[in-house]
């Protein structure tokens, strides 16, 4: 197959185009990274514990009545004082404080100074429901801001609040657990202090078959905050601590748990190859595959993530995940009635279609080019966008039977639409598709039937109209098409060129004065 004449630069967004791996993915992951910001925030970073429960039994009560409010200067009167039961009082009326569901006064309470008296209180262990109010306090204070979480950090809370995993106080220990989770959710700088502080190990401790499902919740999602974030990824030792109880959670039934799974699975496969493979030899693919049919969203979303993640990577992660089962439900999932499924799902498939002929194959084995041609034709323009990238990259790998069937398809009059749309580098990828399909066509000494095919959907007359668009590069590209393989048939042919020749000689003398070009990709 003949090799298109496309600039070095978007060449290197086609996943196996003549690059190391390393390279041909961070160039694909960067063309998605659109759909990764728009979002970032489906699973909760940091959470306030805003409940206003007992947490202990009565025996851990303390004697004397509690108020039900406190002034700030009676709270910190009161966290300084020497009477534990004052301490319990003022700590418990600041926690209520810090949880009140609208503008809690977190900045006030850091500013008063109460962290370090706070985190005192986590070291009591005489007195566990001052320890359980302290560190629901700290909880609070730490899923504010960063200079918020900051405060709860450099106050040295961190150490105390890994101890607390041991504590013989269910309550207290999940409340601490919270806490932690608030603080590595902030970013890799806090996240890695809590690794270094051996939280991960005394975290899979509290992990067993008679665990209560809400502490299993709050273990899951402080794992997934540990996993989050790349620059720089957690350390390989954490992962490798924290991989085998993600693939046990991973057999769980809660939607919860296996949401926070599924998107801590996520965060460790969006890097390299060697990332990827440390999860996906862990056996994760056909449970990650079946979440893949959840008919809940918060479920489907990152478990589909995952699997598209994997197969960003090698062929034979990209194997493993088809052998698991992707190819099966893939179709289905361009179908979803949500247009964000339907983008990740497509996203997904444009890294399947990146790989080799076999796999190539494999998609028309099972019936995918209908629901993507569908999308083509019908989909949101952000879904188009992807669906547009899956014809590209199975275009430049396809051979010529592929390519057949690929036309056969349908898939020239969505594409012959999508040539007006606004987006330029949407339009230079499916004028290159065009002129793939037409040197593939030549081969077969099918070119004639494919340009009056191209004809009758209103492609030349498209193509021939983007000879004037203002982005050069468009314009020179449309120029080769008609030229190589339209130039016979056009007796208008060279009054358009003389047009464009003149448009080209005033951008060029216009570019050489101001020193600035349009950027395409």
């Amino acid at each position: 197959m003949p090799t298109l004449d496309v600039p070095e630069e978007r060449l290197r967004k086609f996943k196996y185009r003549g690059k190391d791996a390393s390279m041909r993915r961070q160039q694909r992951m960067a063309v998605s990274l659109e759909l990764r910001k728009a979002r970032k925030d489906e699973q909760t970073l940091k959470r306030r514990n805003i409940i206003d429960s007992c947490p202990d039994p009565a025996s851990e009560k303390p004697t004397k009545e509690m108020p039900v409010s406190l002034t700030l200067g009676e709270i910190i009167k009161g966290v300084n004082s020497s009477d534990p039961v004052l301490c319990f009082q003022a700590t418990q009326a600041a926690r209520k404080m810090l949880s009140q569901e609208r503008n809690p006064p977190l900045k006030l309470v850091v500013e008063a100074g109460l962290i370090p008296r706070l985190v005192e209180f986590l070291k009591l262990s005489f007195y566990p429901c001052l320890q359980f109010e302290a560190a629901w306090a700290l909880t609070n204070i730490a899923s504010g801001t960063s200079e918020q979480t900051r405060a709860v950090v450099e106050g040295g809370a961190i150490q105390p609040l890994v101890e607390l995993l041991s504590s013989p106080s269910v309550t207290v220990c999940e409340q601490a657990v919270w806490a932690l989770g608030n603080i590595a959710g902030d970013g890799p700088e806090f996240r890695d202090i809590v690794i270094s502080s051996n939280a991960i190990p005394h975290l899979l401790a509290l992990i067993s078959s008679t665990i209560p499902i809400a502490f299993l919740r709050n273990i899951t999602w402080t794992l997934s905050n540990l996993c989050r974030n790349k620059n720089p990824y957690p350390c390989e030792k954490a992962v490798q601590q924290m991989l085998p109880i993600l693939f046990y959670l991973l057999q769980q039934q809660d939607r919860e748990i296996l949401s926070d799974t599924c998107w801590a699975l996520s965060y460790l496969t969006d890097g390299c190859n060697e990332r990827i493979g440390q999860v996906v030899n862990t056996g994760v693919l056909p449970r990650l595959v079946e979440l893949m049919t959840s008919s809940e969203l918060s479920v489907l979303t990152p478990s589909l993530r995952t699997v598209g993640n994997i197969v960003t990577g090698t062929d034979q992660q990209t194997q493993m995940a088809i052998d698991a089962g992707m190819l099966k439900v893939l179709p289905q999932l361009l179908r979803h009635a949500k247009p964000a499924i339907q983008k990740e799902a497509a996203w997904a498939l444009s890294n399947v279609a990146a790989g080799p002929r076999q796999h190539i194959q494999l998609l028309i084995a099972h019936d995918i080019l209908p629901p993507l041609v569908a999308l083509l034709k019908n989909g949101e323009f952000k879904v188009q966008k992807e669906a547009v990238w899956t014809v590209a990259n199975f275009t430049t790998g396809a051979n010529l039977d592929q390519l057949i069937q690929l036309v056969h398809s349908g898939v020239l009059e969505p594409l012959v639409n999508l040539l007006t749309v606004p987006d330029v580098k949407i339009v230079l990828i499916i004028l290159d598709i065009f002129a793939y399909i037409l040197q593939a066509a030549e081969k077969l000494s099918e070119k004639e039937n494919l340009c009056l095919l191209i004809e009758e959907l209103g492609g030349i007359d498209r193509i021939e109209a983007l000879q004037l668009h203002e982005n050069r590069q468009i314009g020179q590209t449309a120029l080769n098409i008609i030229e190589k393989h339209f130039g016979e048939e056009e007796d208008e042919g060279i009054i358009l060129l003389d047009q464009l020749l003149d448009q080209d000689n005033e951008i060029v003398n216009a570019s050489q004065k101001t020193s600035k070009a349009p950027r395409l990709l």
